[in-house]
């Protein structure tokens, strides 16, 4: 069952959010929809990421890595 909903927003908003809605072929209630729906699930993109980058996925989780160091990385391993 849909339900009628006024939001109040700024009219610059109104019109980027109007913009936006026909360039990617929805109504700005379907955006505002999607968008608080997206709210209370995980996201997507993880979902759908490869095996492998699935299983590297926090494997950082406490360990501070500076781009220095990434780059010193680098240098030893290509030069």
């Amino acid at each position: 069952m849909n339900t009628k909903l006024t939001l109040r927003m700024d009219e610059d908003l109104v019109r980027r959010a109007k913009a936006e809605a026909s360039r990617r072929g929805k109504s700005v209630s379907q955006m505002v929809s999607e968008f608080v729906d997206s709210l209370g699930s995980p996201r997507r993109d993880e979902k759908k990421l490869p095996p492998i980058t699935a299983s590297l996925v926090g494997v950082l989780k406490g360990h501070r890595v500076s781009e220095s160091a990434y780059k010193k990385h680098l240098r030893e391993k290509y030069l």
